[in-house]
């Protein structure tokens, strides 16, 4: 991506200590510095973190000052900013003592993956989620742009832009470049920005909406292709801004980008060519104007056939359909199975035995008249992996996947859910052979005997769930309380086998880490051992999130992934599941497994596992 620059391979001594106090924040770490800012990550009273983002006065350059009323520009900008897809600001607060005065700002401690981090571990993403990052990446632009006066981000390229974790959307971040229009003069350094990623217009200084669109798109690209823009070129390491894009600008005249090759839709090539243009004036001059595109409201000769096509196709559908009508999302995975999976041995080598091996041993499984079980249940504590391992079953196996959450079964016509769970089934066996994972499959199927439990819904899961794997469908359903799965769901015919899936032991966690490392710029130093011995009662999420932490605070730098990084935030990341919780699961598999016995006894038998 972009390479190292003297600011941000200069370094000053940390002004602020670890644990010192500043305003109601704890200093925890440092992240980063120049010559004129350091980053921090900071907590509050109650532990919970924060960044904050000093600036020393003494170095600043004045044009980044106010000059009227003295405080930092990119403070006085963010400060006023409030939008889900854009950092957010928290407090702001000023001390002066004997070595200068400061000013500084707290935002919110980023949790997801940085855009670039993402991409080069997954590789080049699906039209679908490339579009719904894009879409959330205009919205925060949008924002940015309808300021008064207008503000420009400057600064967008894929390392600039998180993923939210709970909400898959892009959050713009690094407000360092934030201004207003420039037209010849910057009021901001540009000795760090990565070329690859801006307009032809920025070498001279002048930076407006169009140039912001123009990286928006360069992302685009960069989360399409799996590659940033014209990554192909070489560009001198060291020197000014317009020195670097000098080499860039020849090596783009050369060298066309091969849109046309791209695995997307007319309408995103469209996007991507007019994004992309050489000239501001044959860009997108609007955030509105690819909101249009993308919504279909622009001009006929603009439309591509596909998407006449899939329009014409909808309103078919819609005719033929009632609004009660969905259609679930079945696809096929493109990873490695079980490969992917850390731990969960014992549970990998009984599938592999016993439902992979009938599956990929038709004629086997045909002479010996062996029928797949029907499905299994995966309980245990949240963050386990669970949904996961059903995911990565499918790929083992070749099925296709379907993921089905209550919430997509939710209808507010009369019994409006049971018609979707026969649509679900039904959809489900025109794409056999199906693995279709319930995800807190409490929550569909709840116990009967309680009070306000409607048993409509569930007697018409009961229907279809018989036998289903005759009809090419095998269940996976995970819980968290599986103690309150309606009983009649929990037999031979319908789960066939319960599963309980704990903590990850010292070898699942040192493989986690792996994974997780895998593919991130680190130092071959790191010991796996110590960090798995270090994270004893931590569940996968927790290790996840503790590797992405990791990376964040060193793609800051710009740097390797260090084991004081991950040693770091395992000391500032707490295990999501308690010891109190731990005793209440060992307690719901106690009685789990005692129901799975006098089931077996009733049965007389028993399916080896």
């Amino acid at each position: 991506m972009a390479a190292k620059t003297a600011i941000q391979l200069q370094k000053t001594m940390a002004t602020l200590g670890i644990n010192e106090k500043i305003g109601k924040y704890w200093v925890k770490s440092i992240i980063k510095s120049n010559s004129y800012t350091e980053t921090y990550r900071v907590e509050d009273t109650n532990s919970h973190p924060y960044f904050l983002k000093l600036f020393l006065l003494k170095n600043l350059p004045l044009q980044l000052l106010n000059d009227s009323t003295k405080v930092v520009k990119e403070i006085e900008y963010s400060s006023i900013l409030k939008h889900r897809n854009v950092v957010s600001f928290i407090d702001k607060g000023s001390f002066s003592r004997e070595d200068g005065d400061f000013q500084y700002y707290i935002t919110n401690y980023f949790n997801g993956a940085i855009i670039s981090d993402y991409v080069n571990r997954k590789g080049a993403l699906c039209e679908d989620e490339s579009l719904q990052i894009f879409q959330s990446l205009l919205a925060g632009l949008q924002y940015l742009h309808n300021q008064t006066p207008v503000l420009l981000h400057n600064d967008i390229d894929a390392s600039n832009i998180i993923l939210s974790e709970s909400s898959n959307e892009a959050i713009l971040i690094d407000l360092g470049h934030i201004s207003e229009r420039c037209t010849g003069t910057v009021n901001f350094d540009t000795s760090d920005l990565n070329v690859l990623f801006h307009a032809k217009e920025t070498m001279v200084g002048i930076f407006d909406e169009r140039c912001d669109l123009f990286s928006a798109c360069a992302v685009l690209y960069f989360m399409l292709s799996g590659k940033a823009p014209w990554e192909g070129a070489v560009l001198p390491t060291e020197g000014t801004y317009k020195d670097r894009f000098k080499e860039l600008w020849q090596y783009r005249k050369a060298n066309a980008l091969d849109i046309d090759n791209l695995s997307v839709s007319d309408k995103v090539k469209y996007i991507l060519r007019k994004g992309l243009e050489e000239k501001a004036d044959d860009r997108f001059a609007s955030v509105e104007e690819i909101i249009n595109v993308l919504s279909g409201n622009i001009p006929a000769e603009k439309q591509c056939q596909q998407d006449t096509e899939e329009n014409s196709q909808t309103h078919i559908q819609e005719q033929n359909h009632g609004p009660n009508h969905v259609e679930f999302q079945i696809r096929k995975g493109n990873g490695k199975g079980f490969e992917d999976i850390a731990g969960m041995s014992q549970l990998k080598d009984s599938l592999n035995k016993q439902v992979v091996f009938v599956i990929k041993n038709k004629e086997v499984a045909d002479e010996y008249k062996i029928t797949p079980p029907n499905g299994m249940l995966l309980y245990g504590p949240p963050g386990c992996g669970k949904t996961f391992f059903a995911e990565k079953f499918a790929e083992e196996t070749g099925f296709s996947y379907l993921l089905v959450k209550s919430s997509d079964l939710a209808s507010s016509y009369v019994h409006g859910s049971q018609e979707k769970i026969r649509q679900l089934f039904d959809q489900a066996e025109k794409n056999s052979p199906i693995v279709v994972c319930f995800d807190e499959f409490d929550a569909l199927v709840p116990d009967r005997s309680w009070n306000n439990v409607s048993s409509e819904e569930v007697n018409e899961f009961l229907s279809q769930m018989n036998n289903c794997s005759k009809r090419g469908i095998f269940i996976v359903a995970t819980s968290n309380r599986p103690d309150k799965i309606d009983p009649a769901v929990l037999r031979t015919g319908r789960i066939d086998k319960m599963v309980y899936v704990p903590l990850p032991d010292f070898e699942a966690r040192r493989e986690m880490f792996a994974i997780h490392l895998k593919g991130r710029p680190q130092e071959d130093s790191i010991d796996l051992d110590e960090l798995a011995r270090k994270t004893e009662g931590y569940i996968a999420s927790d290790i996840a999130y503790i590797v992405n932490d990791s990376a964040m605070v060193a793609a800051f730098t710009r740097t390797k992934i260090t084991g004081n990084h991950l040693y770091t935030s395992i000391q500032n990341t707490h295990p999501s599941v308690r010891t109190d919780v731990m005793k209440t699961y060992e307690d719901i598999r106690k009685k789990m497994e005692d129901n799975n016995r006098r089931n077996i006894g009733e049965r007389g038998k028993i399916v080896a596992w």
